[in-house]
């Protein structure tokens, strides 16, 4: 039941709207460590070059993590100048987990 509530989260999106993906810009060695069930891996030192392989459309909704918010904030500022129209920083890990309910997992 609680990964069909997560599922269910993931597809309205936390903003009450569908969005297509969530995206940790953290390194591999935090990700590995734990990460939101559910998100897409892409560290902020290659999103530039790597967005388009998750994504078909700037119009997607795309939102970012990082351990703090710092990192999110500059993906963020990256896609924009890209293009990419909406985006948003949801702050750091732990934060985003409180706030949405959303599970931390070790894989």
């Amino acid at each position: 039941m609680k990964k069909i509530i997560i599922a269910l989260v993931l597809a309205v999106g936390l903003s009450g709207y569908a969005y297509a993906l969530m995206i940790d810009v953290r390194t591999q060695e935090e990700w590995d460590s734990g990460h939101i069930d559910g998100a897409t891996h892409i560290p902020l030192d290659i999103i530039a070059d790597n967005i388009h392989n998750f994504t078909d459309s700037k119009d997607e909704e795309i939102l970012l993590y990082c351990r703090s918010g710092n990192r999110s904030g500059k993906a963020k500022k990256t896609l924009d100048n890209l293009g990419y129209t909406n985006t948003k920083n949801i702050g750091g890990i732990t934060q985003v987990s409180k706030t949405y309910n959303l599970k931390i997992i070790n894989e």
